[in-house]
C-alpha cells in the first residue's frame, strides 16, 4: 500500500484551499458585476421592457447551453455536458412548474432592480431566509426552533428599518419593495422545489438550467407581447444601435456565468458555505452601493444591511450548529 507523505497531504490541502478561494472569489466578482450590469440594463437604457430584457438573458443562456452540448459531442474528452430534450412531454411535466418559479424569480428580481437602488436591493431581497423557514414548515413539515424564529425576527426588523429609511430619504418605491418580496418568496419556493425535480433530470444541474432557460424564454416572449413590451422595443430609439445589443448580450453572459459559478462554488464547498458566502457577498455589495449613493442618506442607513446580515448570519450559524 502506498503511503501518503506529510508533504503530499500538505500539498493536497493547499491545492484544495486554492480551489475554494478561487471559486468563492470568482462567485463574488461575477455576482456583484451581474447585479450592477442588470441595474444599468434596467435603468440606464431607458427601455420600459424588463420582461423582454429577462427573456433575452434566458435566450442567451439557453443558446450557450446548446453550444456547450454540441461542443461536448465533438470533444467529449474535453467537456461533458448532459443530454436532454426540453420538448419531451415527460420533461415538460416534470420541470415546467419549477421553470415557472424560476421565471418568476428572475423577473421579479429584475423588476426590483429596476425600481430601487442597489443599496436597497439587498434589503428588499433579505426576506429569502424568512420565506425558506415558512415554506419549509408549510410544504416539508419541517418544524423550526424558537432560536431560528428569533433570527428571522431580526431579519424582518432590518427589512422594516430599511423601508422606513428609504421613505425618509424620499426614495421609497412600493412596487420595488413588493417585487423584492415576491422575488424572495419565489427564490425560497424554487430552492425547495428544486430538490424534488433534480432526480427527474438525473441530478444534472446544467440540464435543469438548460430546461429552465428554454421554457422561460418561451413564456417570457409571450408575456412580453401580452403586456405590450414588444411594442416598446419596436419603438425604442436605439433599437438598432450596436451598443444596445452588446449591452444586452453582456447581461446574458453575466446571467449564464452566475449560474456556472454558483454551481462551481457549491461543488467545491457545500450548500451551507454557499449561503454564507452569498450573504457576505451581498453585504459587501450593499456597502459598495451605499458609498456610491451616500450623499443625502440618513446616518442609520448602514445599520439596515447590518441588521439584515446579523439576522441571516445568526440563522446560518444556528443551522451549522444544528448539523454539528
Amino acid at each position: 500500500m502506498k503511503r501518503t507523505t506529510m508533504s503530499e497531504e500538505g500539498g493536497t490541502l493547499v491545492s484544495n484551499y486554492v480551489k475554494i478561494t478561487l471559486a468563492v472569489s470568482l462567485y463574488w466578482v461575477i455576482s456583484i458585476i451581474t447585479v450592477f450590469v442588470n441595474k444599468a440594463l434596467l435603468s440606464e437604457l431607458k427601455l420600459d421592457a424588463p420582461m423582454f430584457i429577462t427573456w433575452f438573458q434566458c435566450l442567451i443562456s439557453a443558446f450557450l447551453c446548446i453550444i456547450l452540448h454540441i461542443f461536448s459531442l465533438l470533444y467529449p474528452k474535453i467537456l461533458k455536458f448532459p443530454s436532454g430534450n426540453p420538448f419531451k412531454v415527460q420533461n415538460i411535466i416534470n420541470v415546467l412548474p419549477l421553470s415557472i418559479l424560476f421565471m418568476c424569480m428572475i423577473t421579479f428580481n429584475n423588476l426590483c432592480l429596476k425600481k430601487v437602488g442597489v443599496s436597497f436591493y439587498y434589503i428588499g431581497r433579505s426576506l429569502t431566509t424568512v420565506f425558506n423557514v415558512v415554506f419549509s414548515y408549510l410544504f416539508l413539515s419541517q418544524k423550526t426552533s424558537l432560536a431560528a424564529c428569533a433570527c428571522c425576527a431580526v431579519i424582518v426588523m432590518g427589512f422594516w428599518l430599511g423601508v422606513d429609511q428609504e421613505d425618509l430619504a424620499g426614495t421609497f418605491s412600493m412596487s420595488g419593495t413588493i417585487y423584492g418580496v415576491l422575488a424572495s418568496a419565489s427564490l425560497a419556493l424554487y430552492s425547495i422545489h428544486t430538490k424534488k425535480v433534480l432526480p427527474s433530470v438525473d441530478n444534472e444541474i446544467w440540464l435543469l438550467s438548460y430546461f429552465n432557460n428554454v421554457y422561460s424564454s418561451i413564456i417570457l416572449l409571450i408575456l412580453s407581447g401580452v403586456f405590450g413590451e414588444l411594442k416598446n422595443v419596436q419603438e425604442y430609439v436605439d433599437l438598432y444601435a450596436p451598443f444596445f445589443w452588446a449591452f444586452l448580450s453582456i447581461g446574458g453572459l453575466c446571467g449564464f456565468a452566475i449560474g456556472y459559478v454558483t454551481t462551481l462554488q457549491i461543488k467545491v464547498t457545500s450548500p451551507l458555505t454557499h449561503n454564507i458566502s452569498g450573504t457576505a457577498k451581498a453585504c459587501a455589495q450593499t456597502v459598495i452601493a451605499s458609498y456610491c449613493v451616500l450623499v443625502g442618506r440618513y446616518f442609520s442607513l448602514p445599520l439596515v444591511p447590518t441588521c439584515c446580515d446579523v439576522g441571516t448570519f445568526l440563522y446560518l450559524w444556528y443551522l451549522l450548529w444544528s448539523v454539528e
